[in-house]
């Protein structure tokens, strides 16, 4: 009797088990349908449409015309057209794609948004696929709240990051399951090489084909009140900024190119351009660069850009006069790199074309398309790691763009903390906005800001690609928390830093929120670890104390940042989730010289935010004992104080507390020397009630890192089901024993 019943409750147990395991590794569903909405269908919901969402049925109708018109598609007529997020020259596929930071974007110059005409969707990232009775619109984790809001009930929205949802691709095949011949069009110079590549390779074995249509249908119905480009011309970077002549520059790439018998490279980024010509321009709303294609060969120089933004100025830096020899450059206009492509390639065998590198796409479907397959050497920008690493004038310029930064950052959160002490009405966002720019732009060798300013208070603090707006600014209040999100361009340096504020009492829940973030950022900021470490790598030190509470945010915990250019920059990438190395197609390691961000996040929908950034340089560590590998650390160069009350300090370990006040005393003596300097004494003294030494123990430390079983969650579960019933058979044996 005994065994029976043994057998029977051991036979439960194990068929618990096997279904728990089971259940976990069966394949979810694809949910085609999309998320669901809020406020959606609009007519049950009229007074309480979001005031920041777009009624886009006017322009879905004028596109979908635009689909079936033969002379607008130059061919049949389209089933779907997809809209993408990109320029010309692929300058936000790297945001859409690789999901690395949580903030600022690269924004485009106004002419160019049409998926933000078309949807009024204003986030970075996203593509919208219109059919002829539908509007899908793909957005990674950053911008579902956002995308919910903006976009109307028209759009189907697939937030990319969840399980169930389909790609582009899938949805497409499921869609047109039963037609033949579709047709889903598509600018081919909007897109890059790559992502066309893969998503033709992805409906090869459907009845969907990828359709290249040259007359942009969103340009078509884009006639009344678009935007034009900006006459702001170019100017030169001197060496005593950039550190090194762009004919040494131009060098090093001839030297890459002989080593891959590369005859000639295509440039099509623009920061890359910029960079390799030490020119800047105003062709980005806060990206110093012109736009501009460029052509480098063994024995000449190509440049094509507007005539009328070459001054007289860039001619000679560029040494553009008479130009017949292999060190200056050639000008020419810039829509002429469409036919040159074409007729110079005749006489080159090898074309270095732009190819994937961490999150930046390459050139696009129309540049690779201008050249003959067999000539094609696909392959990561050379410019890519040679700007990566920066030069001893370039690391100096970082440090130094960032410590007159921090002076602003302090003397903006001082003043805007007395303001709420003396009981004034109290700030909007849009304000902090205003005013965290301002002072920005009084500090010496500022040239503008280096992505639009974020102020989220409260429930848009939650929202991690936040931009106050006019119609979404509220006041700034005492009970939730404000996340300030903002960073200068310089001559110099690009800067990029992150603070969560509080002007009232916060929460236990905050606090706990803030203090897990802050140690995320203490332990990447203080890792010591071997120069052969890969950058994803180094992502799950910074979720550590996140994760193990069960929270995990949704977006890459680190960028690289270039040196008076763009704020994203690549190869680096701090994302456990972004690209595999195999497709990354440059290295994803660090070197010293590497500026990134360090920036893990925290973010309750609806309740409060938290996020906490600061710039990394990466520098030797030295050899460590017995080991011959060379080890690499980070020195923060952002220098502004975090928020004490919002520090729950009984979390804090003695390496924190010590990493806590070493970094207090350097903000206190390298921003503090320049705050009396300029003879700002009350961001001086608020500085310094912000940066006060803590002790280095506590004598009332909690354990806040619960070592979690390493089984999953169901087997635990399981296994507490399996003590119970050893329990029931026990009893039951005792039952049976005296009966018996």
């Amino acid at each position: 009797m005994k065994n029976l019943v043994f057998r029977v409750l051991l036979a439960s147990c194990v068929l618990g088990l096997t279904r728990a395991d089971a259940g976990k590794l069966s394949t979810p569903e694809i949910n085609y349908n999309g998320a669901q909405r809020s406020y959606c269908p609009a007519n049950a919901y009229v007074e309480n449409q979001p005031v920041n969402r777009y009624d886009s049925s006017l322009r879905l109708r004028q596109l979908r015309s635009e689909m079936t018109r033969v002379t607008a598609v130059q061919g049949p007529a389209l089933d779907g057209y997809i809209v993408t997020s990109d320029d010309e020259h692929q300058t936000v596929s790297f945001v859409s794609h690789g999901r690395d930071g949580p903030s600022e974007s690269e924004s485009l110059d106004p002419s160019d948004m049409r998926k933000e005409f078309l949807t009024g969707f204003y986030g970075s990232a996203g593509e919208a696929l219109v059919t002829i009775d539908k509007a899908i619109f793909w957005t990674d984790g950053r911008y579902h709240i956002q995308a919910d809001h903006q976009l109307d009930c028209n759009w189907i929205l697939m937030k990319e990051g969840e399980h169930d949802v389909p790609t582009i691709t899938e949805w497409l095949i499921h869609e047109f399951r039963n037609r033949t011949e579709v047709r889903i069009g598509a600018n081919p110079k909007l897109i890059s090489a790559y992502m066309w590549e893969l998503w033709e390779e992805e409906l090869a074995n459907s009845t969907v084909k990828l359709v290249a249509v040259r007359n942009d249908l969103v340009d078509l119905i884009w006639q009344v009140g678009r935007p034009e480009y900006n006459s702001h011309a170019a100017y030169p970077l001197t060496d005593e900024y950039s550190g090194k002549p762009w004919q040494e520059k131009v060098r090093s790439i001839r030297l890459e190119m002989e080593l891959w018998s590369a005859d000639a490279l295509v440039v099509t980024a623009l920061d890359e351009i910029a960079w390799l010509f030490n020119i800047r321009g105003y062709d980005l709303p806060h990206t110093p660069v012109i736009r501009a294609y460029a052509i480098v060969t063994q024995g000449s120089l190509h440049l094509y850009a507007p005539k009328q933004k070459i001054l007289r100025s860039v001619d000679i830096h560029l040494k553009t006069d008479s130009c017949f020899h292999a060190d200056c450059v050639k000008l020419h206009n810039y829509t002429n790199i469409w036919y040159d492509l074409k007729t110079m390639s005749q006489a080159w065998n090898t074309v270095w074309l732009p190819s994937p590198c961490g999150y930046t796409l390459g050139a696009s479907k129309e540049i690779y398309d201008s050249i003959p397959v067999e000539k094609r050497l696909p392959k990561p920008s050379p410019v890519i790691e040679l700007r990566a690493e920066k030069n001893k004038v370039e690391a100096a310029g970082m440090r130094k763009s960032h410590l007159r930064d921090a002076v602003a950052m302090c003397d903006f959160l001082a003043y805007m903390e007395e303001q709420y002490e003396l009981n004034s009405e109290g700030w909007d966002e849009m304000q902090v906005a205003r005013v965290a720019n301002e002072l920005r732009y009084e500090q010496d060798y500022n040239r503008g800001i280096a992505f639009p300013t974020i102020a989220g208070y409260g429930p848009h603090a939650a929202v991690p690609h936040y931009e106050p707006i006019n119609l979404t600014n509220i006041k700034i209040g005492t009970t939730s928390t404000l996340v300030v999100d903002s960073g200068g361009q310089y001559l110099d340096g690009t800067t990029d830093v992150t603070r969560t504020l509080h002007f009232g009492i916060p929460t236990d829940e905050q606090k706990k929120a803030y203090t897990r973030v802050l140690i995320g950022s203490i332990e990447l900021s203080s890792l010591i670890f071997p120069s052969d470490t890969t950058t994803d790598q180094l992502d799950a030190v910074a979720r550590r104390p996140l994760w193990s509470t069960g929270y995990n945010y949704m977006h890459g915990t680190g960028h690289g940042i270039g040196h008076f250019s763009s704020v994203h920059e690549s190869p680096i990438s701090v994302s456990y989730h972004g690209y595999k190395s195999s497709l990354a197609g440059c290295s994803a390691r660090l070197k010293p010289g590497f500026f990134l961000s360090n920036e893990p996040g925290y973010y309750k929908e609806g309740d409060f935010g938290v996020r906490l950034e600061n710039i990394l340089e990466v520098i030797t560590a030295g050899k460590l004992p017995r080991n011959e590998k060379t080890f690499l650390r980070f020195r923060d160069v952002t220098l502004v104080p975090y928020e004490p009350k919002l520090i729950n300090f009984d979390m804090l370990t003695p390496l924190h507390r010590r990493w806590l006040n070493n970094y207090n005393k350097r903000i206190r003596e390298e921003v503090g020397t320049e705050l009396k300097k300029r003879l700002k004494m009350k961001a001086f003294y608020w500085m310094m009630m912000k940066t006060m030494t803590i002790p280095e123990s506590s004598s009332n430390s909690q354990d806040f890192f619960p070592d979690y079983s390493r089984s999953t969650p169901s087997v635990k579960r399981q296994f507490h089901v399996l003590v119970v019933i050893v329990a029931i058979y026990h009893v039951a044996a005792n039952l049976i024993r005296m009966r018996t």
